[in-house]
């Protein structure tokens, strides 16, 4: 119970206590401690940090890019910007995913072109939107440093946004229906029921999908920081272009220094932020019988126990009760009980806006085809396509068998948790780049078939979506079912279809989702890669894909990731959709 639980019962009582004992509570909340002695010199670290970034950001561009140096030194910096590039990506993703998986959630006619837009965006790969948006940001500001840092941000924020995206609208679509109802008996209103209601419910999948999301931000940090475009070549100082540097020079000491900073970094954020913020959504936890064991983390002990460091969070929480007073968008208003939300009058609208946009994009693209590329070249693509595609679903397959029976083990167990998620986190975060040179020399030095063996870097791009997602649906699966579980004696296949299965469908669908799409952009890396000057290739659209993005020819780069989309567009459509509906009609925890 908190102090300020504690006071205002006493509050309540006769004059002298209230005069003698809650002043005496106020000032001693506010008197500092020992833990304000570390927890603000942090603060002020982060903040000079963030002021440092954006002095370098501010500077010109120097002819030829930033020096870069493989002096083991160097990388304190490097490792220092990178991480804070990553921090910045993060929170724009947060920002997006609110935004865009509400707006999925509250509203069907939004959500029948934001689900399957956002299955398209997530599988487009990193070189696909560094093509594109690499030469905006640098005509945003030519002479500066500032757009090819924005254009290293925006690579990040796309190997995160949609993660979070996909775990926030799974949630708020699966919230039990019993809390539904006792909202709309307290008569909240709609910015009430989402900031006490939907967005708790979300809160411990969101927490741990953020962390997944920092390891797919590092683990594509080599293409968001080393960005090559036909003959523009953009780097920004960081543990990417350093890694790409050593790589390009066959350097193995530099690549030993470069995985140990970004181990040192990846494992500083768990025990500063991830590992707090997993322990304080512990609170939110849908569940009516409290868990014997939960997790725990010493720096949120001493985040608690800096009642200074606290009072930096005022201004945000009054910041939060204005805009709780703005109003809420009436499309993301549901329909009144009773009234179904079918076909209306503003459908026709928005359903011909869309086809007019498909109509234009389907014209260009059949004039760029045309004049430029040729039908043999759209053959050939899905042709590539096509074996990309069987990739990806046997690795997503294998990850699913893997990490299910793994996942549910860990998760169940807070204390194996806790030992599980800062190493799963650091396996998940080493780039492709580091980890694909090692395949391509034993495939060069033993002869070995490219277009198999290569298939095997696909796990490592995927495969931690699916044990995330599972651990934290897992970790927040009620203790009340787990009981009454152990109390009908449920064991074995029954246990795992009747119970757990059902418990942690919706995360499970969530882990695969993005698996495959993680695995349509691991392509880009695993089905081309090479070391120095060795290059070895797999058949496959994304090999096609790096391959003209390296050599600058945007029209097949376009062809490639067009046909990449609708890959995934009917994948959502045959596979993906109807599992969510399932998980709709059957398996929600009301």
């Amino acid at each position: 119970m908190t102090l300020k639980s504690q006071a205002r019962p006493l509050a309540r009582s006769p004059g002298i206590v209230r005069l003698s004992v809650l002043p005496a509570a106020v000032s001693a909340a506010r008197r500092p401690t020992g833990a304000d002695l570390i927890v603000i010199p942090l603060l002020l670290s982060a903040l000079l940090a963030l002021g440092w970034q954006a002095s370098l950001m501010a500077l010109p561009t120097a002819p030829g890019g930033p020096p870069l140096s493989l002096d083991p030194w160097a990388l304190v910096g490097y490792t220092l910007r990178t991480s804070l590039r990553m921090l910045i990506g993060l929170a724009a993703s947060f920002l997006f995913a609110l935004l865009y998986a509400t707006a999925a959630a509250k509203s069907r006619r939004a959500e029948r072109i934001l689900i399957p837009t956002l299955d398209v965006l997530q599988s487009v790969p990193v070189l696909g939107y560094v093509a594109i948006s690499v030469t905006f940001f640098l005509s945003l500001f030519p002479d500066r440093q500032v757009g090819a840092e924005l254009a290293a941000i925006f690579a990040i924020f796309t190997s995160q946004a949609w993660n979070l995206a996909f775990s926030l609208y799974q949630s708020l679509t699966t919230v039990p229906r019993d809390l539904k109802e006792a909202a709309r008996a307290f008569r909240f209103g709609p910015w009430r029921r989402f900031l006490v209601l939907e967005l708790p419910f979300a809160m411990p999948g969101l927490v741990w999908n953020a962390m997944l999301s920092m390891a797919g931000g590092w683990f594509y940090i080599v293409a968001s920081e080393a960005i090559g475009v036909g003959r523009t070549r953009v780097a920004v100082p960081g543990v990417g272009s350093y890694l790409a540097l050593a790589i390009e020079r066959r350097d193995l000491a530099a690549v030993g220094w470069a995985a140990l900073a970004m181990a040192v970094a990846i494992l500083t954020l768990d025990q500063l932020l991830f590992r707090p913020l997993v322990a304080w959504a512990e609170r939110f936890r849908f569940e009516q019988a409290s868990s014997a064991e939960r997790h725990g983390s010493w720096a949120l002990d001493l985040y608690r126990r800096a009642p200074l460091s606290g009072q930096a969070l005022q201004p945000f929480r009054g910041l939060l009760r204005r805009a709780q007073r703005l109003p809420w968008p009436g499309v993301l208003t549901p329909p009144p009980a009773g009234r179904s939300d079918g076909f209306r009058p503003g459908d026709v609208v928005w359903y011909l806006v869309v086809g007019l946009v498909l109509v234009n994009v389907v014209r260009q693209a059949y004039e760029i085809i045309a004049s430029q590329l040729g039908w043999g070249e759209v053959w050939l693509v899905i042709e590539l396509g096509a074996l990309t595609f069987l990739r990806v679903a046997a690795m997503t397959v294998l990850s699913i068998v893997i990490w299910l029976p793994l996942g549910v083990v860990i998760g169940l167990r807070p204390r194996l948790a806790r030992a599980a998620a800062p190493a799963a986190q650091l396996l998940a975060s080493f780039p492709a780049n580091l980890l694909f040179p090692p395949v391509a020399i034993l495939i060069l030095r033993a002869h070995l078939d490219p277009d198999w063996w290569l298939a095997l870097p696909f796990l490592l791009g995927s495969q931690w979506y699916v044990a995330f997602n599972v651990i934290a649906g897992a970790a927040s699966f009620p203790a009340d079912l787990r009981e009454a579980a152990r109390a009908f004696h449920l064991s074995g296949l029954v246990w795992w279809r009747r119970v757990m299965l059902p418990g942690i469908y919706p995360q499970l669908l969530t882990g695969a989702v993005t698996a495959a799409g993680a695995g349509w952009n691991a392509s880009i890396a695993a089905e081309l890669t090479g070391w120095g000057d060795a290059t070895v290739a797999a058949r496959g659209l994304g090999g096609y894909i790096a391959h003209w993005t390296a050599a600058g020819d945007l029209a097949r780069v376009a062809l490639g990731i067009a046909v990449m989309s609708r890959f995934v567009a009917f994948s959502n459509r045959l596979v993906w959709r109807p599992l969510a509906d399932l998980a709709e009609r059957r398996w929600r925890l009301d």
